[in-house]
């Protein structure tokens, strides 16, 4: 079998967010089609966890976080080491992008690159991570032998800005269940007897928490609860400072128990998405698939994501606007809408498929497609002669 080597994730079993449920995924449904390895972050897994083989796929560990400034070594570091066994590497981020020129000057390996989101537009980063960011995306654009975008709206960026045509693979939700409340679960968390709006994410300004507590404090009669890590920042903190004691919001810390926050998401009435970074969202995806009415930030990904069809925002004034305003047949409509566009194209199986498929491509010869037309490199004699049929006999086929 293939040897592929999946970088870029705090690891597996999944722990943290998005790229770590993708790996955990891919691991789950092509453990039988590639002899897999997964990099993982000692930050992320006691020592006592730390095993050699999860599902049939080899860990290796390493003492960086996979996340924040260490993540740019953290990539580089796991790239170089791949490199002396694997044949191709699925790389999850940009992060360790600026290496990817020199491995292809120097060896043969496949780079398939998952670009995500615009890492290089947080606002977490300063002036010099920007930058160095956005290099390291178009290293890994140009260079790489395929880039993945999770969304319509990130592909059509790639191709006006590097002017190649990435290949779109989108995020799975259905490892998420639905969760009938027990009476254990309703002594924990009262608030699951009545109608509640529910948020997941990490507390940073570009998912615009900020918005959405604002809003929700000044509708007393609407319930929120916020899932989040509020103490990874300043940002957070000043935030829960500022709300923990707002009677209709309730701040919970990160919860990383699948049924847990299962429970808290497939049983709100609104599932508020503030996310105006990034491309299709893990929490998003797997909010539709749970059909949760959605009212999500303006912003081109989500719009990509939802078809459209969901309930947009701008500020805390159309946020508040939109709550208020919201009927039971509304909010019942845009469930059934969400649901069924995410049990089209959101599972996990056709996903996995989709990235066996690339890999399996570079034996035959597969390579990235430019978005430069072609027609500028023919001769205008072949031109009219190939459309002389067509330029003698202009009128339409029905005339």
């Amino acid at each position: 079998m293939k040897k592929v080597a999946i970088i870029g994730t705090a690891g597996v079993p999944a722990r943290y967010g998005g790229f770590e449920t993708l790996a955990q995924q891919l691991v789950t449904n092509l453990n039988d089609e590639f002899e897999l390895h997964v990099y993982c972050s000692n930050a992320f897994y006691k020592k006592e966890e730390r095993v050699r083989y999860w599902n049939k796929a080899r860990l290796h560990y390493v003492p960086l976080n996979a996340n924040g400034i260490q993540s740019i070594l953290y990539d580089i570091v796991t790239i170089i080491h791949a490199l002396f066994y694997a044949e191709a590497l699925i790389v999850l981020g940009v992060s360790g992008g600026i290496m990817i020129p020199f491995i292809k000057m120097f060896t043969r390996k496949k780079i398939v690159v998952n670009i995500d989101g615009l890492e290089w537009k947080r606002d977490k980063w300063n002036y010099f991570i920007r930058k160095y960011l956005k290099l390291s995306e178009y290293l890994a654009v140009k260079f790489s032998d395929a880039d993945i975008t999770d969304n319509a709206a990130i592909k059509k960026y790639t191709a006006e800005c590097y002017k190649t045509l990435s290949y779109l693979i989108e995020y799975g939700a259905d490892h998420t269940k639905a969760v009938k409340i027990e009476n254990e679960d309703a002594e924990k968390y009262p608030f699951l007897e009545n109608a509640y709006a529910f948020k997941v994410c990490r507390i940073e300004p570009e998912n615009n928490i900020h918005i959405v507590l604002s809003a929700f404090a000044q509708m007393p009669r609407q319930k929120l609860v916020i899932v989040g890590n509020w103490n990874a920042s300043e940002y957070g903190k000043e935030l829960k400072e500022q709300y923990q004691n707002t009677s209709n919001i309730i701040l919970l810390d990160p919860i990383y128990h699948q049924r847990t926050i299962d429970l808290l998401r497939s049983n709100c009435t609104i599932y508020i998405h503030g996310h105006s970074a990034g491309g299709t969202n893990p929490s998003l995806v797997e909010a539709m698939f749970l059909r949760n009415a959605i009212i999500a930030f303006n912003v081109s990904y989500n719009i990509a994501t939802t078809e459209n069809k969901a309930i947009y925002f701008n500020d805390d004034e159309e946020l508040i606007a939109c709550v208020t305003k919201l009927t039971h047949e509304q909010i019942n409509d845009n469930a059934n809408s969400m649901k069924e566009i995410a049990d089209r194209r959101y599972t996990w199986k056709e996903i996995s498929k989709k990235y066996a498929n690339l890999v399996y491509g570079f034996d035959y010869r597969y390579t990235k497609k430019s978005v430069h037309s072609s027609v500028k490199r023919v001769s205008q004699k072949y031109l009219l002669e190939t459309g002389a049929a067509h330029l003698n006999n202009p009128k339409m086929f029905f005339e």
